[in-house]
């Protein structure tokens, strides 16, 4: 019988084999024996990561990209000696639009995260009234905020930049990450960076200026792909990056096709017991918990105080249309990576990337790709609609803010349901409880992913890569010496 410990990952993302990576790693450094099981529900691995190869097109069916200044992913890529790999946005597309009174106007150049670099072209742009941008300039000389507890997002730029610049600029641009209400989501768990540069420097404004210079000056020591770019991705899709983990994890047993329905302490109180859907027993002496707060919280157990913590975490559904054309057929040069939508404009719509342009990969010669998001907190319309229904709402968006009236050569309608995790006011102060109520009752026990601590696939990684380092840790301090 193997007496080497026994390390249970529950869930086959990004999250969970990321953790499996770096939890075979750090065990193989610091010369520790370990037996490692990732546990899939699912027929396959790499949870929302989903390419889809099709006439020539390289179709993302979830993410399409993650951001190329949080280094977790890029720094992954090269251990696993895919960053040869990576692509950046083609540089020809830097331009986005924004809809505003149902016409596409360009965004400002120098907009970073929404906040104004550029004084000129901010004070230019016709997407906002002469009122809104002198609002926006009192950033400039208003005291910082003393008070050191959550606010939303909205509030936060409200406060600083005035309720014209978040409606038209920011929320289309921020809350669409989320799929939330700026107003609902908190500002520390969502934008952190906001509320340091505000404590920092006072001005939002002046305070994200100076990191632009910074960032660029830090971006010479970024790989050649991950330079000038905001995005980066695979050329051959971002499955790249899980048949990468899946090859390194050599000696890793895996399990798909086979939930987990109960995990609870062992009757000795040594290790861990996993009850399997099928009825198998699992024994584990750690376990790395990735799933939705949702479904951790059906294993712990309804009664435990974590699992009624995880309850309360909020999910949006949201969904994506990829529509496939000749290039033909666009009434408009597509001169930029797409536009956003903003709430009040009312449209069935929140974005729409000409993916074809901005990832030049994507599509074959001749063909233009678009992707249409659907769904936001607050709007759930598509939830209600057949996929024929959904497709014919989005193409009478794209016919009236782009002028496409062609068939398209084919449509993917992409649902994911509860995939959206919302951090509310105050969402840090419940993710800390739940951790340290977790570590009492199960020590071994860590929980992650996107419920916690950002939804970018940077995020997850990084998240992965904290919880098997802190189980390396746990495990090590309690084997016998």
């Amino acid at each position: 019988m193997d007496t080497k410990p026994h390390v249970v990952v529950i869930g086959g993302g990004i999250t969970g084999l990321s953790a499996a990576y770096y939890l075979k790693k750090q065990m193989e450094e610091t010369g520790q024996a370990c037996r490692i099981t990732v546990m899939e529900k699912s027929d396959r691995f790499g949870g929302k990561i989903s390419t889809l190869r099709r006439d020539g097109f390289v179709i993302e069916k979830g993410p399409d990209s993650f951001l190329a200044r949080k280094p977790a992913l890029v720094e992954l890529a090269r251990e696993l000696g895919l960053e040869d790999q990576l692509t950046g946005t083609n540089p020809n597309a830097k331009k986005t639009y924004i809809l505003s009174r149902g016409k596409l106007h360009r965004m400002p150049p120098g907009l970073m995260l929404g906040i104004p670099t550029e004084i000129m072209p901010f004070m230019r742009t016709g997407l906002l009234s002469p009122a809104a941008k002198a609002r926006a300039a009192l950033d400039l000389v208003l005291p910082k905020r003393t008070a050191d507890e959550d606010e939303s997002l909205g509030h936060f730029l409200e406060r600083r930049l005035g309720s014209e610049v978040l409606s038209q600029i920011a929320e289309p641009l921020l809350a669409g990450i989320y799929a939330g209400n700026t107003y609902d989501l908190s500002v520390k768990a969502t934008f952190p960076q906001f509320h340091s540069i505000e404590q920092k420097h006072r001005s939002l404004i002046l305070g994200m200026m100076k990191n632009r210079k910074e960032g660029g000056e830090e971006s010479r020591t970024l790989p050649e792909s991950a330079r000038n770019t905001t995005f980066l991705t695979f050329r051959e899709g971002l499955e790249t990056i899980v048949h990468g983990l899946l090859d390194a994890l050599d000696n890793v047993r895996f399990v798909k096709q086979c939930g987990i329905a109960k995990l609870e302490k062992a009757a000795d109180g040594r290790g861990y017991r996993l009850t399997r859907e099928d009825g198998e027993i699992e024994e584990a002496d750690g376990v790395i918990l990735t799933l939705p707060a949702y479904a951790a919280a059906d294993l712990l157990g309804a009664s435990k105080p974590e699992a009624q913590e995880l309850r309360k975490v909020d999910y949006v559904s949201v969904g994506n249309v990829i529509l496939a054309y000749d290039e033909k057929d666009m009434k408009r040069e597509l001169d930029g990576s797409g536009f956003v939508v903003p709430r009040r404009e009312g449209r069935f719509i929140t974005a729409c990337t000409w993916t074809s342009k901005k990832w030049l990969h994507t599509a074959p010669d001749g063909k233009a790709l678009l992707r249409c998001y659907v769904g936001r907190s607050g709007d759930d319309r598509w939830l209600h609609m057949s996929e024929d229904e959904v497709v014919r709402a989005v193409r009478q968006d794209l016919k009236a803010t782009m002028g496409i009236t062609a068939e398209p050569l084919f449509t993917e309608l992409t649902p994911l349901m509860h995939s959206m995790p919302q951090y509310p006011v105050g969402h840090l102060d419940r993710i800390r409880r739940i951790r340290e109520g977790l570590a009492k009752r199960m020590p071994e026990v860590l929980i992650t992913g996107a419920a916690f601590h950002g939804v970018g696939l940077p995020d997850c990684v990084k998240q992965g890569k904290e919880s098997a380092l802190e189980l390396s840790r746990l495990l090590k301090e309690k084997s016998p010496v």
